[in-house]
């Protein structure tokens, strides 16, 4: 993990790892300055040992997404993707789990984004190329296979978490169809054509996820087309 800086060595980094919140909040205020720091980011959260501190910092790293400007969302994104491939074979097992918790705040951040721009399909395909460009490209076997399975895993989980599909309680409404598509798309390209066939076993299963309007319709055809089938003996 060389690097021309030794950013890991910084009194900077180092409070943004700090186990005291204040410490910590400070230090993230003066990190919003320097939003092209992703590397830094990482650091910051290698040093950071105890697990309360671990998931504030995750939260609040993933937080500066929403405060970005339109313009520097994606080359800070792009930055971030990138620094995570590149340094994610050095994570060992000892601090993967904070690390998958990150890339997991940072998806669901992705997606909070969009929400906060009333998923405009502008900001959407932005940050979508980004992904497709690095962790979800379909092409680079550079990218890993780890980070690529975390990736799809918390997918779905973290657009629900956005409410692209809806509140019960607040009777807020899901996502059309179409847009859930485009949000999906990343996905299905990858399950239709990445050259690992786990990778793509994987993929589609996240494209089948019951929780996308397309899976409940195939659901209740199939109940349709079987309207003679035996249910079991009712009370």
């Amino acid at each position: 993990m060389d690097s021309s800086t030794p950013i890991e060595q910084t009194p900077f980094v180092k409070q943004l790892a700090a186990n005291d919140r204040p410490t910590r909040d400070k230090a993230l205020e003066s990190l919003k300055s320097y939003l092209s720091s992703p590397f830094g980011l990482f650091y910051s959260l290698w040093l950071c040992d105890r697990p309360i501190p671990q998931q504030n910092l995750c939260s609040s790293l993933a937080s500066l997404i929403s405060i970005l400007p339109s313009k520097s969302l994606v080359p800070f994104l792009r930055a971030f993707w990138q620094t995570m491939a590149r340094e994610w074979g050095n994570v060992d097992v000892l601090r993967m789990e904070k690390f998958l918790l990150l890339v997991r705040r940072y998806v669901g951040g992705c997606f909070l984004r969009m929400k906060s721009a009333d998923w405009d399909l502008q900001t959407i395909n932005d940050v979508l190329e980004v992904t497709k460009e690095i962790l979800l490209n379909v092409k680079d076997p550079k990218i890993p296979v780890g980070l690529r399975f975390h990736v799809i895993d918390v997918w779905v989980d973290e657009l629900e978490r956005a409410g692209a599909f809806g509140d019960e309680e607040t009777e807020e409404e899901g996502l059309d169809e179409k847009v859930l598509e485009v949000l999906m798309k990343p996905l299905r390209e990858l399950g239709e054509g990445s050259p690992n066939k786990t990778v793509r076993r994987k993929a589609m299963e996240a494209w089948g996820d019951e929780r996308l309007p397309w899976v409940e319709k195939v659901v209740v055809e199939e109940k349709e087309t079987n309207p003679d089938e035996w249910g079991g003996i009712e009370d």
